[in-house]
């Protein structure tokens, strides 16, 4: 390891809220760890709005990142993955969304998550919003949504070595150490 590369956890997730520099903050990151960048885009491009946030996304990658496209099941693309690559996954958020929407499982793919993050043979980046600062939703699937993303993240941060909150583009470390 060179003096610029620094050592990633086994899992890290970066939480929150909506434009608050989580994913900007995550990649810079995981690009300092020196380790071939992987960027693991869950969101479904359904309208004008997302497909802008997608591009904006893209432009500030490098070449460098290999971008792979998952929506639902994380499995192949995190299985195949080598011991000199980290993944940055973008976002739970966005991948429990899907999840919502299709009516599936939603126990039962918080768990195939987890398992399967953990069991990837390199360093992976989760990042993920807080969404429980707001106030409380007035239609039930908001509030279903709120919930279940609540979960996901104090699972996710239950099974991290390091948990990272930006607000304002300002890193705090909940959990750990950054490298």
């Amino acid at each position: 390891m060179t003096k610029t590369e620094k050592m990633l956890p086994k899992l890290s997730l970066v939480l929150g809220g909506a434009a608050s520099g989580k994913s900007d903050w995550a990649e810079n990151l995981l690009l300092s760890s020196g380790l071939k960048p992987v960027y693991l885009a869950t969101a479904r491009v359904l309208d004008g709005e997302t497909e802008t946030k997608v591009a904006r996304h893209r432009s500030r990658r490098s070449v460098a990142w290999h971008t792979l496209e998952a929506d639902l099941d994380l499995g192949p693309p995190l299985s195949g993955r080598a011991p000199d690559e980290a993944v940055l996954l973008d976002c739970a958020t966005m991948w429990l969304t899907n999840h919502l929407i299709d009516g599936n499982d939603l126990d039962a793919a918080q768990s195939a998550l987890l398992g399967t993050v953990q069991d990837c043979p390199c360093p992976v980046v989760v990042v993920s919003n807080e969404v429980g600062h707001g106030i409380v939703p007035q239609n039930a699937m908001a509030r279903d949504f709120r919930e279940r993303q609540g979960r996901l993240n104090i699972a996710l941060a239950g099974a991290a070595d390091l948990v990272v909150l930006v607000t304002a583009g300002l890193p705090q470390v909940l959990k750990g150490t950054r490298p």
